[in-house]
């Protein structure tokens, strides 16, 4: 036994020493390895950033914005407060290119409170709200909106983009099942990826689509969520509410509305949708809206029923894995909030304004689309290169509004998309709608 354990040692010792040894080169070895190398060479379009398919969409649209002899339409640099005017290059311009639409940011009071945050809190929580990011603020203004929209609970997150894309992705899996409206935002789509559930479109505010979907395919789901807007952004439409409850009720399925542009507008006390439509709150599973709007601030909200809001607050990884909204970002939203129900004026002005545009546009035939004239009002021109250069005309003259371009939209509804805010004057409508269609004229 000991010689035998001697002689595994000595042949052990012995391939340690073979491994050690330097390998002889062999070319034919050294010619296929090279010959390999170069066969698995990766393409250098896959490894440099500047051959990416988005920067070169990105380089195709500078330049034939140069060749048009247009500037860049995209991240002017607003010096100031952007509400109905704002300084860009030095100049005063008539703007209407921003979500101000209750004039509340900039608002000294809106500006107080987020003073008296800073000084109180510091510039960040410093942590996830679960862990020790957790602040007063946080808890009025979710407390503020749950009795706003008259339900239960609220959460907010820190981004509005976020807060669908957490939602969503959280909410639902692989055996559910999201139905949305073809022009719902960005970050429900995103949200209904993440999520992993199949997910389906029907055509714009389309309920009779929506019951076909519904009719055809509920039953092969366990959960099933339809997501609609109350303010479509682009084309400043809305649903009919009371028809999608209806539906959503028979199909047994969650309805949920995101109110990011719709709250703060509709409605006589700018309440929203439900207002709107005169609907119960109890009526919709789920509220989603943005603070970045009529609310002076930025981040978002979902508003329910405690069970709903509660797996949110301590499961949703993009509330549960993020760093708390800072107290100078909450302060202010909880302060317009509570402006908006005081001063219900300014709700009156931008129904005032929004209508007085509409009326204009339409006096001078341009094509306004499906807009109600609540604070957002296209003007489809249908053509990318005319919409860019359209808005660059205005701008010259003094009016900042921004083209919305293909593929954001398909190209025959290109369009220049105004925002109306309660600040705006009719003069200023007056004069901008007069500048647009003399500029149509000469440039079709």
């Amino acid at each position: 036994m000991t010689e035998r354990r001697a002689d595994l040692k000595s042949q052990l010792l012995a391939q340690a020493r073979q491994r050690q040894r330097p390998r002889a080169a062999s070319r034919p070895e050294t010619q296929g390895d090279a010959a390999d190398a170069k066969a698995q060479r990766v393409p250098e379009r896959f490894t440099r950033f500047d051959a990416h398919p988005g920067h070169q969409q990105i380089t195709m649209i500078r330049e034939g914005a140069q060749r048009l002899g247009l500037r860049d339409p995209f991240f002017k640099v607003h010096a100031g407060n952007a509400g109905a005017t704002s300084i860009i290059d030095d100049r005063e311009v008539i703007n209407f290119a921003s979500y101000n639409y209750l004039g509340l940011s900039g608002d000294p009071r809106v500006n107080r409170a987020a003073q008296e945050a800073v000084v109180r809190y510091g510039t960040s929580v410093s942590a996830s709200r679960m862990v020790s990011g957790e602040r007063p603020v946080h808890r009025e203004l979710e407390k503020a909106i749950a009795a706003t929209y008259q339900v239960e609970d609220a959460v907010v997150f820190v981004s509005g983009h976020a807060t669908n894309v957490s939602t969503l992705g959280y909410l639902l899996g692989p055996r559910d099942l999201v139905i949305h409206d073809e022009y719902i935002h960005n970050s429900s789509l995103v949200g209904a990826q993440l999520s992993g559930a199949k997910r389906m479109s029907f055509a714009h505010n389309d309920a009779r689509a929506l019951e076909a979907l519904l009719t055809r395919h509920r039953m092969q789901f366990e959960r099933v969520l339809v997501v609609i807007e109350g303010l479509y952004s682009m084309d400043g439409d809305v649903p009919d509410l009371p028809r999608f409850v209806e539906i959503k009720r028979r199909h047994q399925a969650w309805l949920m509305v995101d109110e990011a542009h719709s709250f703060g507008v509709l409605g006589e006390h700018g309440l929203g949708l439900r207002e709107h439509f005169d609907v119960s709150s109890e009526d919709v599973d789920i509220w989603m809206g943005t603070l970045s709007k009529s609310l002076a601030g930025c981040g978002g909200y979902i508003a329910g029923c405690t069970s709903l809001v509660e797996t949110l607050r301590y499961l949703a990884p993009g509330f549960l894995y993020s760093v708390g909204m800072p107290a100078q970002v909450a302060a202010p939203s909880l302060a317009a909030l509570r402006l908006m129900q005081q001063e219900p004026e300014r709700v009156r002005a931008l129904h005032d304004i929004s209508r007085h545009f509409l009326e204009r546009a339409r006096e001078h035939g341009l094509d306004t689309g499906d807009s109600i004239g609540a604070a957002v009002v296209p003007i489809i021109v249908g053509s990318s290169p005319l919409a860019a250069r359209l808005s660059h005309q205005l701008f010259e003259q003094g009016i900042n509004v921004q083209p919305i371009l293909h593929p954001a939209v398909p190209e025959k509804s290109a369009r220049l998309r105004f925002f109306l805010s309660c600040e705006h004057t009719k003069q200023q409508v007056d004069h901008s709608i007069n500048v647009l269609n003399d500029a149509i004229r000469h440039t079709c």
